[in-house]
Order: C-alpha cells, then structure tokens, then sequence
C-alpha cells in the first residue's frame, strides 16, 4: 500500500479505539454483520462491462470467475449477420454493435441490487433501456429460450428489456422493492418502474411500456438518485448542474411512490462545474455523500432536516473521483473513493489508479483524507464491500498495459479491509472472455460493481 499521508500510531490507536466503542448492535445490523465475516458460499461480485455490454461474475470466496453473463445477441442465429466472428474475422468493440441485426445492449453502466438482493438493474446507455438479472441463476430476467439452439447458437434470446429513454445512467430500487428509479441524462427524467410489471413486460407477457409508472421532469442531467434509509426522501445529483434536487416521496398501499420537490441545494461553492456522477447513503443513514467529479472533491450532506454541509473534502489535482464506499468495523470507520486519475508510480512501478481512504470518525467538519492506497488497476471506478466490511472489490474502466501481468485484460481488484486503514492487496483479477459459439468477446471497460448476497438485505433495503 501507497499512503502520501501516512497515519502515526497514537493517533491509530485512538481512531481504533473510538471505532470499536462506536460500533453498536444496531449499526452491525445495518452492515449485515453477523459472527461469520467475510464471504459466503453464493456471494457473487457483478461487473458491468460497457464495451463489450457483458457482466462479469465473481465468486469472492475464490475469487474464480463465474460465466460472464451475455447481453448481446451474437450467436443467436447461425447464419453470417448474426453472428460475433464472421469469416475468421473478430469485430472491434465499436464496430461489434454496428453489425447487422444486433439488437443486443449498448453500453452497460448503471448497476444496483436490489433489497433483497435477488436481482440487480443495470442500464444500456445506448440502447436506452434497462436490464434486471436474477442473482442466483446468473440469467437476464425475460430472456427467451432460442428455439435454434444448438452447438453453433446461443441457448438464449436475449430480451429487449424495458425502453426507459435518453441515455438511462444509473438505476436505483426503492426501499421497499417495489419500483427502480433510472436517471435519463439525455431527457432530465426519472423514469419511474414497476419492478414486476417490468419482469412481465421483458418476458413478453404485457406489451412494451406496461412497466412505466411515470415519468419525473427534474433537473438537467439527472445522473442519479438514491433514498434516505427510510425511503421517504430522495436525493437526486446532476451532472450538468451544481445543484441536489431533495424529494418527499410518499406511498400508497401497494407500496407504490408519489413525489413532492421538497428543496434544491445550491452546490455552486464546491462544485462549479456541476458534473456530480455518484451519490450514495451512509449505513447509519445519517449523511449522503456526493463525488463531485470536475471539482475533485466529495461533498458530505445530513441526511434529514436541512440537509446541511457537513463536510467537503478536497481530493487532489486531477483526482476525479467515481464512486464511494463506506467500511466501518472494529478496528476503523471509513469512505473510500475511487479515482480515475491513473498515476505511473504505482506497484512494481506499473501504473495504477489511487483510492483515498477519509477517516469517518473524524468530527464532523473535519473529515479529511488521511492516506491512499493504490487500486492495482487502472481508472478505478465501481467499488463495493462484502456484507461483514472486511472484503472490497474495485473495478476498472482501462486494460492492463503491456509488461503487466495481465496484459490487455481488464481486471478487478480484491482488498482485504479487515483494517480500514490499512487495505491490504490480495490479487487482480483478470475478466477474460465471454466464451461465444463464434468466438471469444473480450470483457472490456468495467464501470459499477456491487456485491451481492441473494436473498440477504442489500445496502438499497
């Protein structure tokens, strides 16, 4: 590990100290902890790949790859147009969805699980709909089976999904499950889904839009929402303005949302650029913290009441954070936030992005970055904890350069955060291929990553 701040051991003792009193039962019930930590058989890592509009899967109790999960439609018909590899010749990653006929995703991005962890929603960019995948099978929910199946085809049909509009960025679930809110940056909309209804309509059982609740006119360049830990408020970021749309969401009996904008926060001082990508919830469900991107900052909100500054927090020259990640356990409580600066004084001298380690237990106000360690990949992106906070995964948009070890290969990076303060590497691992009748369609460009346990309570519930 790399640290241009490193921590001195009295002030690590404390920061220990003041942790583990802080860790009550009800904050341990929020993280999921329970006396088995670390992975569980049937925990799966998912990543979206954006170039080659595939999943990777991760077992992070090996850490093995798992089958990639296919949103493509190459292979499903055997004849020249349909297919990956025609003629002995393997398409670019551009030219791939250019082909005749595909009507496979495009640009896979947004991803999050839902509640109960049974399925996840991620977004295609561009084909402006919206997947869900079924956690525990490992399958796109509605995919059809190819009724010429067989050892040059594809065993599936893949679905169009729900078409949601404009550049679909990133999914949320409610917290009851009930519905996905998908940010649209290209119409500043929240389209609003009905969860079953959208399994039907992907299957074919109700016809295209049956799944559309409404539609939410908001603020240019939604790029993300996410709910207080009760569900009642929704904070929702921009990437085209400096500005936080706060709403009151209420319910009806079956559980289904209506919104009221209750106030806009002015983020001009800590972000004149408005270009906002990621919001994200404390566990306790106190604060929401923003990565302001362009400013090369994050941002810390209370949750309720006003909704006040509690923090800002300078990142670095050209850090340009993604996304954030609270681990909190006994020996420490922590953010951690991914750059996508890649920075050549990495491991063995390689390249690699930092991901800066903010000490939450800091007082209010003066939470600051107190070290860095280095991802092991370059332009880190997506990163998620297991549910005990003592394992992360990172993702990464850029392949490995050659002379690495894994050259050409984008890759996922394991830590061990038993120490928050102290991640320790465990080992890259390289997404490989999905393996197509036709040929081999390389995992590319990795952008969200979650962690799943089905059928446990996920960070949306």
């Amino acid at each position: 590990m790399s640290s241009r701040n490193p921590i001195a051991p009295s002030r690590r003792t404390v920061l220990q100290g003041a942790a583990a009193v802080a860790l009550s039962p009800t904050i341990a019930r929020a993280q999921g902890k329970s006396a088995e930590t670390g992975p569980r058989t049937g925990d799966r890592v998912f990543l979206t790949n954006e170039d080659s509009n595939t999943l990777s899967v991760i077992d992070p109790v090996t850490d093995e790859l798992l089958p990639t999960v296919n949103l493509t439609s190459f292979d499903e018909d055997p004849r020249p147009p349909f297919r990956f590899v025609t003629g002995n010749v393997t398409p670019t990653h551009g030219e791939m969805v250019q082909k005749p006929l595909y009507h496979g995703a495009i640009s896979i991005h947004g991803c999050v699980p839902s509640p109960d962890s049974s399925m996840f929603a991620t977004a295609g960019r561009g084909t402006s709909n919206l997947y869900l995948v079924d956690t525990a099978k490992l399958k796109v929910i509605g995919n059809q089976p190819n009724p010429q199946a067989g050892a040059t085809t594809s065993p599936d049909i893949l679905t169009s999904g729900i078409l949601v509009g404009r550049e679909p960025h990133e999914p949320t679930f409610t917290r009851n499950g009930k519905e996905v809110w998908v940010a649209l940056r290209g119409e500043s909309k929240i389209a609003v889904i009905d969860v079953q209804r959208a399994k039907a309509e992907s299957s074919g059982e109700l016809p295209r839009g049956a799944a559309i609740r409404r539609f939410m006119p908001v603020l240019p360049g939604p790029a993300m929402v996410w709910f207080s830990a009760g569900g009642e408020t929704a904070f929702l970021i921009s990437q085209k303005l400096p500005r936080i749309e706060v709403y009151d969401v209420k319910y009806d009996a079956q559980g289904f949302s209506t919104t009221e904008r209750k106030t806009t926060i002015d983020t001009t001082a800590q972000d004149r650029f408005g270009f906002a990508p990621f919001v994200k919830i404390t566990p306790d469900g106190r604060e929401f913290w923003v990565s302001q991107k362009l400013a090369d900052c994050l941002s810390v909100y209370e949750a309720s009441a006003e909704h006040r500054l509690l923090d800002h927090v300078p990142l670095g020259d050209k850090a340009r954070p993604n996304h954030v990640e609270f681990v909190r356990n006994a020996r420490g409580s922590v953010a951690y936030a991914t750059f996508a600066r890649v920075d050549d004084d990495g491991p063995e001298g390689r390249t690699s992005s930092r991901i800066a380690i903010i000490d939450r237990s800091a007082p209010v106000g003066k939470r600051r970055v107190v070290g860095h360690f280095f991802s092991h990949g370059r332009e880190a992106h997506g990163i998620w904890t297991d549910p005990s906070n003592t394992k992360l995964y990172v993702a990464h948009e850029l392949d490995e350069l050659p002379g690495a070890p894994h050259a050409g290969q984008t890759v996922c990076s394991a830590f061990d955060v038993s120490d928050p303060m102290q991640p320790r590497f465990i080992r890259q691992i390289p997404l490989g291929t999905l393996d197509l009748p036709s040929g081999k369609l390389r995992n590319k460009k990795s952008i969200n990553l979650v962690y799943v346990r089905p059928g446990a309570r996920s960070e949306t519930a």
